[in-house]
């Protein structure tokens, strides 16, 4: 078996008085363990950047300690040693992740979380990889709540330990004697041990781990407002009003959610109106003009026909009128068209919409 000790030695002089040959010793052969750190020895010396911090700390005090017995490695030595390394390279075909933990880190975001979380728990791993990485990644609004059931001294940490952005506007979100006490205590993270910070890393991730997975991503009342855009509007006021007798907060809530072809003033920016013009099918949009005859809908299609160009309007009001009355069921289908067009645009960044809070149109 071999030792995992380098043991080649540089040509030895066997010297006499008459200028003597010289005479070299055959290389010792070399463990996984010499020829690893001959390797790390070899790219450091070239200014490569070696992540050896990702290594587990038994590996990266293995690999000090063989280094600190090396001695001098003799050029054939190293020829040998990176030839073989370049030949293991070349034969890689795939590089799959070592354990569990790693595994799930990998498939993160691919497979469901409830899968992601039994196969933790049953496994009794946590996610792999550096804690402060995926602390960074939460939202500010999520760091704030976390920084609040922390202590100061945890929040102060938390706080030095961020994008310099994040941290000023997590502090900015933060109560005002809340945050001076925590911009005070970073003052006093000064001999802060790389342990103690690693801890912290942990003991925050790791209630990531422990928060409950939720079956849906959309609030209740987004949820109810999205399904009565689809209603039609008899069915969608006798919800409203029900849900106003049973629950007024939540009937507010709905309200904010729900955007039909009567919102269109209120939520869609005049200039954003060509955009929709052209998003939409243009049978589908005389439709519903035509339709728009009420008072609650009837200001909508004059808003559209209104901010686009004088040429367009002019000719989707006279077929319109060529269009004539529209049967009420063909004509909510098709305002419903219009503002599933106006939704896809928000969501392809086209057109951003008003909120029903600020009630004030974005400059």
């Amino acid at each position: 078996m071999q030792k995992d000790t380098a043991v080649s030695q540089l040509p030895v002089a066997a010297t006499g008085a008459a200028g003597k040959q010289m005479a070299t010793t055959d290389p010792k052969p070399l463990g996984n363990k010499a020829k690893a750190a001959i390797v790390v020895r070899l790219l450091l010396n070239e200014g490569a950047d070696l992540p050896l911090e990702d290594l587990p700390d038994e590996l990266q005090g293995q690999l000090i300690q063989q280094m600190g017995t090396m001695g001098l490695v003799d050029r054939d030595t190293l020829s040998t040693v990176i030839e073989e390394f370049a030949t293991k390279l070349d034969g890689i075909g795939l590089a799959f992740p070592k354990g569990l933990a790693e595994a799930l880190s990998e498939m993160d975001g691919k497979i469901s979380p409830q899968t992601a979380a039994r196969l933790r728990k049953e496994a009794g791993v946590r996610q792999a990889g550096d804690p402060w990485a995926r602390l960074r990644a939460m939202p500010v609004n999520d760091l704030v709540a976390m920084a609040k059931a922390e202590s100061t001294e945890v929040a102060a940490v938390l706080l030095s330990k961020l994008d310099t952005a994040k941290a000023a506007e997590m502090l900015g979100k933060l109560p005002g004697p809340l945050a001076r006490r925590i911009t005070y205590a970073v003052s006093q993270t000064g001999k802060v041990t790389p342990d103690a910070v690693d801890r912290i890393g942990l003991s925050l991730a790791s209630q990531l781990d422990h928060k409950p997975i939720l079956a849906f991503d959309d609030e209740p009342g987004a949820r109810i407002g999205a399904i009565l855009n689809q209603s039609a509007a008899s069915i969608r006021n006798d919800m409203l009003t029900g849900l106003d007798e049973t629950d007024t907060d939540f009937a507010s809530t709905v309200r904010k959610s729900i955007f039909t072809f009567a919102h269109i003033p209120d939520r869609v920016l005049a200039r954003d109106v060509p955009k929709i013009v052209k998003a939409a099918d243009p049978e589908t949009l005389v439709t519903a003009l035509a339709a728009a005859t009420d008072e609650e809908t009837a200001p909508a299609a004059e808003y559209l026909l209104t901010n686009m160009s004088n040429r367009m309007a002019d000719n989707l009001r006279e077929e319109v009128q060529e269009k004539g009355k529209v049967k009420t069921r063909d004509g909510e289908t098709a305002m419903t068209e219009i503002i599933a067009a106006i939704r896809t645009l928000e969501q392809d960044g086209e057109l951003a919409l008003i909120t029903p809070e600020s009630g004030d149109e974005e400059e």
